[in-house]
């Protein structure tokens, strides 16, 4: 597979050509990088309307994923989340009812200031059990319940899997629902980038989404803020026609062409190498929770290459779980009370995996307590729009104080960035206490 953006900048580097245009640091050394950084002069198309090599190396991605089409985000999947939204807004059927979406409770905050940019509401879906402010699976029963008890239907359904901790969704059946009711499908899929290349293959677009997002830096070789926008090869709802157009409204006039060029050497890497590497990998993160279970400690994960550990239903009694594994010279993705979640990628080396191996090797053996509290998501009362509260001026209190109060920005640990109470809802007593347990000291009340 050829890199039409990458083999165009090594050209214009070997042409020496003198910079009076953009970027300021006119291709100068200073972190090393400069020289690849350029921006949208003669040749290098422009991402917002593409018909050169933006476009070739998309056209190439879209090959590797199975899609009518995929846009390149430089902006991760926060971009691509606002554009899919603007997308099916635009596209619904105008029937004199306020537009909402119908979607699962664990919405990134991209998601809710989408809404606020947008201008639509929120019905939210709750999973029957849980375990997590992180995990909230979806069923085909539960959205055909949500869609009979609504009187209005929806202009999308918005799901999130892989989740935090790794659960999947069956996007498959919410997909047969969706299309019994004339619904688009859209998914935030900014974990499962890789999901199209696995030994069975779970990427939403291939499952019945009608639209996803992918952040491709979280799980394939790409820098920071590199994402996609999925659209489905059917494109019941035509959405392509103005997803260029939608990605612009949200995205920056001066794309990265670091991220671009990251974005397409990726190709090449999944065209030759992601398949056997993931294998490699998932096999190495099955040996690692072999050994999690022989301390009597749980993979919660459901992804081949994520280990979840789960601590919720063991008395650690004050044992340090993030300081011991930071004791072996490891960072993790996430960590609470109950989880510590390690995002293992295809590019995590053997040493990586053995200094991991080794810590959980050190792990005592702890008692199991006999029941825990099952979790349960604070069902929020709106009491103003999204779209009102985030433009409203606000206050940030002590949680303490934030009782009868109405959520303005919302208050999010980040990761994983969803909300606990969402904004325009009434803080209760039940929100206060799950914000103390996840760690948040302060909220941002809407001014009185």
């Amino acid at each position: 597979m050829n890199t039409p953006i990458i083999d165009f900048v090594n050209d214009y580097i070997k042409s020496d050509v003198t910079r009076f245009h953009m970027p300021g640091h006119k291709g100068v050394s200073f972190f090393g990088f400069e020289k690849y950084d350029i921006t949208e002069i003669k040749g290098a198309d422009d991402l917002s309307c593409p018909d050169g090599i933006i476009r070739e190396s998309e056209e190439n991605a879209a090959s590797l994923f199975g899609t009518k089409a995929t846009l390149y985000s430089t902006g991760g999947s926060s971009q691509s989340i606002n554009a899919m939204l603007h997308l099916a807004y635009i596209n619904r059927k105008k029937n004199n009812v306020e537009p909402f979406v119908l979607a699962g409770r664990n919405a990134h905050k991209a998601f809710i200031f989408a809404a606020a940019k947008i201008g639509f509401n929120v019905k939210w879906m709750y999973p029957d059990s849980c375990d997590s402010l992180c995990s909230c699976v979806i069923t085909a029963d539960i959205l055909k319940k949500a869609l009979r008890n609504s009187d209005d239907r929806p202009f999308a359904v918005y799901i999130t899997t892989p989740d935090y901790l790794g659960k999947l969704t069956d996007i498959n059946a919410l997909s047969r629902v969706c299309r019994e009711y004339d619904i688009p499908l859209l998914v935030d899929n900014a974990h499962g980038a890789y999901s199209a290349f696995t030994e069975k293959p779970f990427h939403p677009i291939l499952q019945g989404a009608d639209m996803c997002c992918d952040s491709s830096h979280k799980t394939l070789p790409a820098l920071t803020g590199c994402g996609y926008l999925h659209i489905a090869k059917g494109d019941r709802y035509n959405f392509y026609e103005n997803a260029k157009a939608a990605m612009t409204v949200y995205g920056t006039s001066s794309p990265s062409y670091l991220l671009l060029q990251s974005l397409d050497l990726c190709n090449v890497y999944i065209e030759k190498n992601i398949k056997k590497d993931l294998k490699s990998c998932a096999k190495k993160v099955a040996e690692i929770t072999e050994l999690l279970n022989l301390k009597g400690i749980k993979n919660a994960s459901e992804e081949s290459i994520k280990i979840t550990a789960d601590f919720s239903k063991l008395d650690i009694n004050g044992f340090n779980i993030p300081g011991h594994f930071r004791k072996y010279n490891i960072e993790f993705e996430y960590a609470d009370k109950d989880f510590v979640v390690f995002m293992a990628t295809a590019k995590n080396s053997d040493k990586d995996f053995s200094r991991l191996k080794k810590a959980v090797e050190a792990l005592p053996d702890f008692r199991k307590v006999t029941k825990k509290a099952e979790f349960s998501f604070v069902k929020g009362q709106q009491k103003m729009t999204i779209r009102n509260a985030v433009f409203a001026k606000c206050t940030e209190i002590p949680v303490e104080k934030a009782q009868g109060k109405i959520c303005g920005t919302p208050t999010v640990s980040c990761p994983p960035a969803i909300p606990i109470v969402v904004s325009g809802e009434e803080i209760t007593d039940e929100h206060i206490k799950l914000l103390k347990y996840y760690g948040k000291t302060h909220i941002s009340v809407v001014n009185e």
